[in-house]
Formats: C-alpha cells, sequence, structure tokens
C-alpha cells in the first residue's frame, strides 16, 4: 500500500465511518478517563493514604503516564506481528483489572505502582488505535479522521471531572476507579465484537530483536517523524503540566471548589472545538499550513500571557486567566492531531512499530516535563505559564528542523 492511499483492509470494516470514529475515539478516551476523572479525588486520595505534600499527589497522575508511555515500545512491535485486535484488547484487560485492584490498595506506594500498571495496559488503545487509522487512511485523509476522533475523544475531559465530582457524592474515592473499570469494560466488549482485524498481511512484521531494532531506526532517522515527535513532547509537557497543577491553580489559588469540573471543561470544550474546525480545514489547508499556523498562535498567546502573570505579584483575575489559557489550547487542538499525522504520514509500513516508539517519546518526555512544570508549583500559577512559553519555543526549534527552516511548505498536495 502506498503512504497516501486507503489499506486493502478498509474495505474489511464491519461498521461505518461514524461508529469506527466514535469507537476509535473511545478507546483512546480511556487513557484521559483514568487521569481527568479522578482529579477533583486527589486530595482525598491524598487524605486517605498519608501524603502530606500537595505537590507529591501529583504522581498520581505522572505515575500513570510513565507506565502509559514506556509500555508503547513494545505494543507497536507486537502488534506488527500478532494483528491489532489482540494485544489491543490484553490491553483493556491489564486496564481493568488494575483499576478494580486499586479499590483494596493499603498504601499510597502500592497505589502508584497500580498506576504504573495501569498506564501500561492503557498504551495498547493509544499505539494500536493510531495504527488501526493508519492502516485504513492516508496522508490528509487520516488528518482528518484524526482530527475527528479528537473532537469525540475531547469530550471525555469535558465531562469526566464532573463525573468524577458526581461519583463522590455516592461514596469515597474507590467508587471513581470501579467507575473507570466499568467504562473500559463497556468499551472493551464493543471492540471485541464490532472491530476487525486491519493488519494487512503484506505489512506484517516477524518478531525479532533484528526486526523491531531495524523499524526503530527506521523511525528514528527519519528526519520528518523524529523532529515532529520531539515537538509533540514539549507540546504535550504543557498540557501535562497543567493536569498534574490543575487542582491546586484552580482550587488553590482560584477557590473554584466543587465548581472545578466547570471551568476544567470549558477549557477541553475549546480544545474540542478546535479539532472539529481542524477536520473540516485540513483537507483544503493542509497539516503544515494549520499546525505551523497555530504554532506561532501558541508561542503569542503564552508570551502576552507571561508578560501579564510577570506584571503583578498578585494573581490575575480569573476571567482573564481562563481566557488565555482556553485560547491557548484553542491552538494546541490544531497542533496535536496535525503534529501526530505529520510524524506518522512517512511511517505507514512500519505503523505499528511508528506508533509505539513516536508515542513512548512523547507520552514520557511529555510526562517529564509535566512533572518538572507540575512540582515548580509554588502557589501561583507563574511556574505554570512559564513552562507554557518555553515548551512553545521548543517545539518551533524542532519543527524548523524538521522543515530545514521553511514553514507552511507542502511537500505534496496530501499533506
Amino acid at each position: 500500500m502506498t503512504d497516501s492511499s486507503p489499506a486493502v483492509s478498509a474495505g474489511r470494516l464491519s461498521m461505518g465511518k461514524r461508529e469506527f470514529i466514535a469507537l476509535a475515539a473511545l478507546l483512546m478516551a480511556v487513557n484521559s478517563l483514568a487521569i481527568d476523572v479522578m482529579l477533583p479525588a486527589l486530595q482525598q486520595i491524598g487524605a486517605s493514604l498519608g501524603v502530606e505534600s500537595e505537590n507529591h499527589r501529583q504522581f498520581i497522575v505522572s505515575t500513570y503516564l510513565l507506565g502509559f508511555g514506556c509500555a508503547q515500545l513494545f505494543y507497536g512491535p507486537l502488534s506488527d506481528r500478532f494483528g491489532r485486535r489482540t494485544p489491543l484488547l490484553i490491553g483493556l484487560v491489564i486496564y481493568i483489572l488494575s483499576a478494580i485492584s486499586i479499590v483494596f490498595v493499603p498504601s499510597f506506594a502500592g497505589l502508584l505502582a497500580l498506576r504504573f500498571l495501569q498506564g501500561v495496559g492503557s498504551a495498547a488503545t493509544r499505539v494500536i488505535t493510531v495504527s488501526i487509522v493508519r492502516d485504513i487512511y492516508g496522508g490528509r485523509q487520516m488528518a482528518e479522521v484524526m482530527s475527528l476522533i479528537m473532537m469525540v475523544f475531547m469530550i471525555v475531559p469535558v465531562i469526566a471531572p464532573g463525573t468524577g465530582q458526581v461519583v463522590m457524592f455516592f461514596g469515597n474515592w474507590h467508587l471513581i476507579f470501579l467507575f473507570i473499570a466499568a467504562m473500559a469494560t463497556g468499551i472493551a466488549v464493543w471492540a471485541y465484537i464490532r472491530l476487525p482485524e486491519t493488519l494487512h498481511p503484506q505489512n506484517v512484521r516477524p518478531f525479532t530483536a533484528r526486526s523491531i531494532f531495524g523499524a526503530f531506526k527506521l523511525v528514528l532517522t527519519n528526519r520528518l517523524a523524529l523532529c515532529y515527535t520531539i515537538a509533540s513532547t514539549f507540546i504535550f509537557g504543557a498540557l501535562f503540566g497543567f493536569i498534574n497543577s490543575a487542582q491546586q491553580v484552580y482550587v488553590g489559588i482560584y477557590g473554584l471548589g466543587v465548581y472545578f469540573p466547570v471551568a476544567f471543561a470549558g477549557v477541553a470544550i475549546f480544545m474540542s472545538l478546535s479539532s472539529f474546525f481542524n477536520s473540516r480545514f485540513v483537507g483544503k489547508l493542509g497539516m503544515r499550513r494549520l499546525s505551523h499556523g497555530s504554532l506561532i498562535g501558541f508561542i503569542t498567546i503564552n508570551s502576552i500571557w507571561l508578560i501579564v502573570q510577570m506584571a503583578s505579584s498578585e494573581p490575575m483575575p480569573f476571567a482573564l486567566f481562563i481566557t488565555f489559557f482556553g485560547l491557548a489550547m484553542f491552538q494546541f487542538g490544531w497542533i496535536g492531531s496535525n503534529f501526530n499525522s505529520l510524524a506518522m504520514e512517512p511511517l505507514g509500513h512500519v505503523a505499528g512499530t511508528a506508533s509505539s516508539v513516536l508515542g513512548f517519546m512523547s507520552t514520557v518526555g511529555g510526562a517529564i516535563i509535566g512533572a518538572g512544570i507540575g512540582q515548580a508549583f509554588d502557589g501561583t500559577a507563574l511556574p505554570m505559564v512559564a513552562g507554557y512559553f518555553a515548551v512553545s519555543i521548543a517545539g518551533l526549534v524542532f519543527v524548523l528542523i524538521a522543515e530545514k527552516g521553511r514553514l507552511f511548505q507542502q511537500h505534496n498536495p496530501a499533506v
């Protein structure tokens, strides 16, 4: 198959495009669900398990992300050898059993270990879902489908914190993990019944060390794939930094209390709208024009935001803070899906391994950057805003390297 043509397996899909997009979005959303639905419970979890430092509660998110990132290295080669369905379903089972086990965990260390394992299970949904999309679509069509998937996927951050808050009205934080397990079980059953195998026989790769390292070398020596992945790593580091600090910023600084999920949802809506518009415009304008323009916008907004933040020792008015944040994350919605598609575009013949390597780098790197931003929290929003500005500049540097210093240039009509 060519990089810009649908795979032969597209004709064997047993579902329509809308159902496929909905299922793919929910498969990817189990990762977001495991993070966002529990944010309102971080304080209660910390108190229940004897965590004294507020910043240490952030490890509940960071540890999960590390497991999620590291495991992606294995799911890609496995899915290139054994197909997409079996590794995907195994990962979902690990995710579900880990969530159930957390209900009975007696210590914070034990919870972190199970959160890491839950991330290991969730990694299958990220790597393999992207691989399935790449099996079926290429070029701008892949970017369009990924944007629609991201649009549906972003509904989860909109409703998850509020859902977590509602769940806690009926009991303690343990119920949240039972809820996570139940939702993932429903998605797994849907995938088991409706999702066919999409890996084309000609793209099956042997599961040997030589084959795996050869594919890794192919990914890491492709300038476009590597540099766009590193750029994504920095941009996602900003998002993870906010997720780590969200409860402290919204509740600690601005005193939103039970309205924290509402503010969190408002920003997620901006990202969802951005993904929707991207799906409508990317076919006409191309991934590079949209993502490069959005990156410039991201830098501009973050620089103004940082200047305003540094101009006063007092917290800026919440309305102004949420305006800057919403505008920045609207740009993020155009950057994320397009950068991922640009990184994957030249690697369709090793889509599973490519997705795993790129996912590993962007997630683990982003988690480390995000943890650094989160641990720098000092009772003000300055570390987060400064982090956003720094990572946007770093992202631009690597995009310029990828494109040899020339932005907005189409390489071919399909991208």
